[in-house]
C-alpha cells in the first residue's frame, strides 16, 4: 500500500512539473505576442495634434517656421535650437521654469514606433541607475523619469524628464519635457499644447525611418551661441541627451 502511494506520488509530481513547463511556455509565448502587437500597432488617431503638414491649411499661421517643424509662439518663450554634427535636429521652447524638448523622426507609413521608443528609452535609463514610470498621461503613454545628471558643483543628483511622443504619418515626434513641467505635471498644460499644435514637415523624399528630420534656422533669426551640442544619451536616440540637458543655441525675441 505505502510503495503504490509513494508511486502515484511520483506519477503527481512529473505531471505537476509537465504542466509547469507548459504553463511557462504559454506566458512567455503570451509576453512576446503581447510586445510584438505593442510595437506593430498601426499609428493612432490625432484628433488634436500634432499635425500633420497637409492637415493645416496656414502652418505658418501663430508658429515658427523651422522646415522640418512648425513650433507654435508663446508669449514670453525662448526657442532654443541643438546641433548634431552640422544639421539642427531639436528645438526647445523654454516657458519661464519649464521646457519641452521637440525631435521629429521618419517613421514607417502604416507602423507606428513610438511602443518601441519608449522601451529603448526606458532601458537606456535604467541602466544609467535611473527610475522610469510609464503612466498614461495628457498625451497618451508617457515616461516619468529621474534621470542622473552631473550638477553644476560637480555632484550628482537626479532631474525630473517627461517623455512623450505621438506616431504620425511616415513620421514621429517626440518631445522630452523638463522643469516644473515634469515635476510637476499638473503644471505642464501650456507646454502640452504646445506639443499638440506642433506641425511636423516629413517631406516627400526617401528617409530611413527613425532619421531626423532635419531643421533649419527661421531667416530673422537673432542667434546667441554658446558652443554647446546636443548628444544622443546613451541608451537610445531618442532620449534627447536626457542625462545631460543643456544650454542649446538660442533664438531670441520669439513672441
Amino acid at each position: 500500500m505505502f510503495g503504490r502511494r509513494r508511486k502515484r506520488s511520483e506519477e503527481d509530481v512529473e505531471k505537476l512539473d509537465v504542466a509547469a513547463e507548459e504553463l511557462a511556455e504559454d506566458t512567455a509565448e503570451d509576453a512576446e505576442d503581447a510586445a510584438v502587437s505593442r510595437v506593430s500597432l498601426p499609428p493612432a488617431p490625432r484628433p488634436d495634434g500634432p499635425w500633420d503638414v497637409s492637415e493645416v491649411a496656414r502652418p505658418a499661421e501663430g508658429r515658427v517656421d523651422l522646415g522640418g517643424m512648425f513650433v507654435p509662439g508663446v508669449e514670453g518663450m525662448e526657442l532654443r535650437v541643438e546641433v548634431a554634427g552640422d544639421a539642427i535636429v531639436a528645438a526647445t521652447v523654454v516657458l519661464r521654469d519649464s521646457a519641452v524638448q521637440l525631435q521629429a523622426f521618419a517613421a514607417p507609413k502604416k507602423e507606428g514606433i513610438w511602443g518601441e521608443v519608449r522601451e529603448e528609452i526606458a532601458g537606456g535609463i535604467t541602466r544609467q541607475g535611473g527610475v522610469v514610470d510609464e503612466v498614461e498621461g495628457p498625451l497618451g503613454w508617457e515616461l516619468r523619469a529621474q534621470v542622473p545628471v552631473q550638477l553644476p558643483d560637480g555632484t550628482n543628483g537626479v532631474q525630473m524628464v517627461r517623455f512623450v511622443g505621438v506616431d504620425g504619418t511616415r513620421w514621429f515626434l517626440r518631445g522630452v519635457i523638463s522643469g516644473q513641467g515634469a515635476v510637476k505635471p499638473e503644471t505642464g498644460s501650456l507646454l502640452e499644447a504646445i506639443f499638440r499644435d506642433t506641425v511636423v514637415v516629413r517631406g516627400e523624399g526617401p528617409m530611413a525611418p527613425r532619421d531626423p528630420i532635419v531643421l533649419k534656422l527661421p531667416e530673422d533669426a537673432q542667434m546667441v551661441p554658446d558652443g554647446v551640442q546636443q548628444d544622443e544619451a546613451q541608451g537610445s536616440r531618442f532620449a534627447g541627451g536626457a542625462d545631460r540637458l543643456q544650454r542649446g543655441p538660442e533664438i531670441t525675441e520669439v513672441r
